[in-house]
């Protein structure tokens, strides 16, 4: 049996209804209401009764879910599935699976200043024969055979700051942008063109593809503004350059209190949509949002993710309706986003909770 054979029909109405409501922010429509991405991912797999290990270990499984889901919360017409350590296993780390975890690397191929230097960037042919991009050219088949109105095909750079500590260990990364920058750039340098080669990839057997980049570990509980500016924007930026995009998401995670405003100097495309997670231990306002990158991009505002797991989708509701009424008339559209990745077991109550809150505060005509 296959996958596709678990689940019903797609409702092809449904996907209709969403997908131009998805359209609004890139085309300038004012169809029904703001839109919901609560960054979905094993959630999808534990609504449906499977794991989140079944999510990672069984990708075609996982988008299925992720499909299915969509339409009972009302979110967004397309499918994406992803994990945030892709490229490792081409540059020597041993990824191991989890119950709890996507995969993650259980190895520090470098352990020396000298690995550093002997660390081989893998070439486009190398990644079609490894274990990333083969993975996504399964995934990518059975999405095109079973879901073809669902593709959207996408390369990631992810957070190049933090895969490139993966190499080497965070805390060995951490202090070498101190005392060994010269070996922290070449790990960046080095992790980014792999990313770029597996853009190259994508583009070469699939067309133009969404970029999908972070700025993770480079937050400011961690790194200065100056730091997140080099070791992080400037190599985001490389990343498009490379070959990925027109479309591109920015994820920007965790405590982005002053380093926020160092992002302005990433590049920007017409179908760019923005997103921050904290501003200290808060969520980052909307307001700020919209006024720093209104006019550059699609500000996708933020629900705090702890709120997402407590039972109390009155919180929800209200910390969602803030946001979307600060953003609801950014100039390139708004999204109403979570923090970071919804978590997998995230309460159903809770989603309502923002897709209710664009409902009453974010359906257009109706302010």
């Amino acid at each position: 049996m296959g996958y596709e054979e678990l689940f019903p029909p797609y409702n092809m109405e449904w996907h209709g209804h969403a997908t131009k409501r998805f359209a609004n922010p890139f085309v300038g429509n004012k169809y029904d209401r703001v839109d919901v991405d609560p960054v979905m991912l094993s959630h999808a797999a534990v609504a449906c009764g499977y794991t989140i290990r079944d999510f990672y270990e069984k990708p075609e499984l996982g988008i299925h879910c992720l499909a299915y889901i969509y339409q009972l919360y009302d979110l967004l017409p397309v499918t994406h599935w992803f994990y945030a350590s892709p490229w490792l296993a081409e540059l020597g780390c041993k990824m191991v699976q989890k119950d709890t975890l996507p995969p993650i690397p259980d190895s520090t191929p470098v352990e020396t200043l000298e690995d550093v230097d002997k660390l081989e960037v893998p070439s486009e042919e190398d990644l079609r024969k490894g274990t990333t991009y083969p993975q996504y050219q399964r995934l990518y088949s059975y999405v095109q055979k079973h879901l073809p109105q669902t593709f959207v095909p996408i390369s990631y750079g992810f957070d190049p700051v933090g895969e490139a500590a993966a190499l080497c260990g965070v805390e060995n990364f951490i202090m070498w942008t101190f005392t060994e920058q010269e070996a922290a750039h070449k790990l960046m340098s080095k992790f980014t063109q792999t990313g770029i080669n597996g853009a190259l990839c994508t583009a070469k057997d699939y067309g133009s593809a969404m970029l999908v980049v972070a700025s993770v570990l480079a937050n400011n509980d961690i790194f200065s503004d100056e730091a997140v500016r080099e070791y992080s924007v400037k190599y985001v930026d490389k990343s498009f350059r490379g070959g990925a995009g027109p479309q591109i998401f920015y994820h920007c995670c965790g405590n982005q209190e002053t380093s926020y405003k160092e992002f302005h100097n990433l590049v920007w495309s017409p179908f760019t949509v923005f997103h921050v997670g904290y501003k200290g231990r808060d969520v980052f306002p909307t307001e700020l949002l919209v006024k720093e990158f209104g006019n550059r991009a699609t500000c996708m505002g933020t629900v705090d993710t702890k709120l997402l797991i407590n039972p109390n989708p009155k919180a929800v509701y209200d910390q969602a309706s803030k946001q979307v009424i600060a953003g609801r008339d950014a100039p390139r559209g708004f999204i109403l986003g979570a923090a970071c990745e919804c978590p997998p077991y995230t309460l159903p109550a809770n989603i309502l909770a923002m897709t209710q809150a664009a409902t009453d505060h974010g359906t257009y005509g109706k302010w």
